[in-house]
């Protein structure tokens, strides 16, 4: 029997205008969710509202940075006075960038940061309170099998997944006493706009992309299923699982492959 009931739950999730938190705020809200949901294009969040929206149940959308300090406070205001409260946090949104550390400048790698990092743990500050009223609640961080092991030419990026990965491995410990608990969802390749929106990549523009791509509402599904069942760590595929534990018990052999592709690219 899943652990945590949906139906009825209040929720905020970031990034959700494409990819995984499109899928993410559609299955939940499918599930009798209310959401307050975000992104920068308005015009994606009225597309999903006007797919999924039935009478008598609230999604909620509210355009804007997830970097800007008075969306994040926007998002919690809002859940806890039109929805009455809030139950899940899912932090989605996130940025890429792609090229070697040496070729690129500090702003690249504090923009990453800001987006994948600093502004989900924003976020949970401002929602903590609300989450310690809620029913059952959780924070979910998608981070990536790249916060477990980094490969070359996403050194920023692996970066920002890998502070993710820590954070929520100390927060769950540091929230367990008060009943919230921390999801942290490792995707590997998504079908998604992901490559498309990184905020920089090779000068031809081409980046090479896995052909082993897992769909948003795959990846959506596996985290719906984790979020019921309580879980505290999800590594979503088998290709993910397998560069995980072969960096855990071979890293020598790893870093070998992950060099050579590195330098054949």
């Amino acid at each position: 029997m899943p652990r945590r009931k949906l139906a009825g739950c209040r929720a905020i999730v970031t990034g959700a205008s494409s990819g995984i938190g499109r899928a993410l705020a559609a299955q939940l809200y499918d599930s009798g969710v209310e959401l307050v949901i975000t992104a920068r294009r308005a015009d994606r969040l009225r597309e999903l509202i006007d797919e999924v929206q039935v009478p008598g149940r609230r999604i909620i959308p509210i355009d804007g940075d997830i970097t800007d300090a008075e969306l994040r406070r926007s998002l919690v205001q809002t859940a806890a006075c039109e929805l009455g409260g809030l139950d899940i946090v899912i932090n989605n949104a996130g940025v890429g960038a792609i090229g070697p550390f040496a070729d690129a400048d500090e702003q690249r790698l504090r923009h990453v940061m800001e987006v994948n990092f600093f502004a989900p743990l924003e976020l949970i500050r401002i929602a903590l309170p609300e989450l310690q009223q809620g029913k059952q609640p959780i924070i979910v961080n998608v981070g990536s099998v790249l916060g477990h092991c980094a490969v070359p030419d996403k050194s920023e990026y692996c970066a920002s997944k890998f502070a993710l990965h820590g954070f929520s491995d100390a927060l769950r410990e540091e929230l367990s006493s008060q009943g919230i608990d921390v999801l942290l969802v490792s995707p590997s390749t998504t079908d998604s706009e992901f490559f498309t929106q990184v905020i920089d990549k090779p000068a031809e523009g081409e980046v090479a992309v896995s052909p082993l791509k897992m769909s948003p509402q795959r990846v959506a599904e596996k985290i719906v299923a984790a979020i019921r069942r309580g879980r505290r760590e999800i590594i979503l595929s088998g290709s993910g699982k397998m560069l995980v534990w072969g960096d855990r018990l071979a890293p020598g052999v790893v870093s070998w492959f992950l060099s050579r592709r590195g330098e054949s690219s």
